[in-house]
């Protein structure tokens, strides 16, 4: 079954390449491509409305998306799959990723994707503890795009800026040597302060439950259910020296899109996007635009801003979905030893090394 389902695959994928690079519309592909992903019907979408006549938003809706975060390697240059190439990735995620399967770790953000691009046999964890089974992850949703950031149009996040790299390289440095001194040097997830905003990883906690009023919306995070309420009054932002974990957010409505202005993140904030996880959000600058699609989707675009980490703003693209499932407590704290569990580790490693070189210099 493997290697028919590689033979299948690779097969379009190279007949699709050459019809790529043999032609030179490329854009007008990758449009008709990208139809695919959003229908005609909701490209001309008109949303209802709240009793107070704004597009009514108002819902639980999950990011469960399949779509890597960031275009594999293996997909450069090609912003959309084809239908035929979804279906074989989704087929392959299926048998990998099948509940019965006993020898499949949970896989978390981008990798049910990669895995079933790169064909593997099973998927282990690189987690060398606190990991179980997929069967307790969530069905992911499959469309054609090939990653997650939109923009740049390679679908990678941008460069680091020079300052950002030393930032980067202080911060891995600070890791190394003070890995948990305390709780402040574990992530913020960790120690159950906030899974930060915008939230934008798919596949684990992530649904968010949105309420609207006259002039504020509230934007429930199910991870640490976290609240974000939003003015919508025109309302200026908060001083510069005013800084929160969400940062200051200011809300307005552009035709049917909800724009929101966040700015003034704590300096203990972190960034999002794998390549400045951890780093601080304190020159974060964020835009996010919802868009409602369909009966059943809003377009999430997130632009990211801060000069002092990347070389350039970027902006990711999130599909989120409607659902009548519920929205749970995630009691993060309650019960939860991982915290201490975790100190305790290294204590514990920390007296095993100090004893080995005691015993090496006698």
């Amino acid at each position: 079954m493997k290697h028919q389902w590689r033979a299948v695959f690779l097969g379009t994928l190279a007949v699709v390449m050459v019809v790529v690079f043999a032609s030179s519309t490329v854009a007008g592909q990758a449009s008709s491509a990208g139809a695919k992903a959003t229908p005609a019907a909701e490209q001309t979408y008109t949303a209802p409305r709240t009793p107070d006549g704004q597009p009514d938003l108002q819902g639980v809706w999950e990011n469960n998306d399949a779509t890597p975060f960031e275009r594999p390697e293996e997909l450069h240059g090609r912003q959309f799959l084809t239908d035929a190439e979804v279906a074989s990735l989704k087929s392959r995620a299926g048998e990998l990723f099948n509940p019965g399967n006993p020898s499949t770790d949970a896989a978390f953000g981008d990798n049910v994707f990669l895995a079933a691009i790169k064909d593997a046999d099973t998927f282990t964890s690189t987690d060398t503890t606190g990991n179980y089974n997929h069967f307790w992850i969530v069905d992911r949703q499959w469309d054609n795009r090939t990653s997650v950031v939109s923009d740049p149009a390679d679908g990678r996040m941008p460069a680091l800026s020079p300052e950002g790299e030393k930032k980067r390289a202080a911060q891995a440095e600070r890791r190394k040597m003070h890995p948990a001194d305390g709780p402040e040097d574990l992530p913020l997830g960790h120690r159950c302060v906030t899974f930060g905003v915008p939230r934008i990883g798919a596949g684990y906690n992530s649904y968010f439950q949105i309420v609207q009023t006259r002039d504020h919306v509230a934007i429930a995070q199910e991870a640490i259910h976290d609240v974000r309420l939003i003015p919508l009054d025109g309302r200026p932002h908060l001083p510069s020296d005013v800084k929160q974990w969400h940062g200051d957010s200011r809300g307005r409505w552009d035709g049917d899109t909800l724009v929101v202005e966040t700015k003034n993140f704590s300096p203990l904030s972190g960034l999002p996007g794998r390549n400045a996880r951890r780093l601080s959000a304190e020159n974060l600058h964020t835009i996010e635009r919802f868009t409602r699609t369909g009966p059943k989707t809003i377009r999430w675009d997130v632009t990211v801003t801060d000069p002092t980490t990347w070389t350039r703003p970027w902006t990711a693209t999130v599909m989120l979905r409607h659902t009548t499932d519920q929205i749970y407590e995630m009691a993060c704290h309650e019960g939860n030893e991982g915290l201490p569990g975790a100190l305790s580790g290294y204590r514990f490693q920390e007296k095993k090394a100090a004893e080995a070189a005691k015993a090496g210099a006698k």
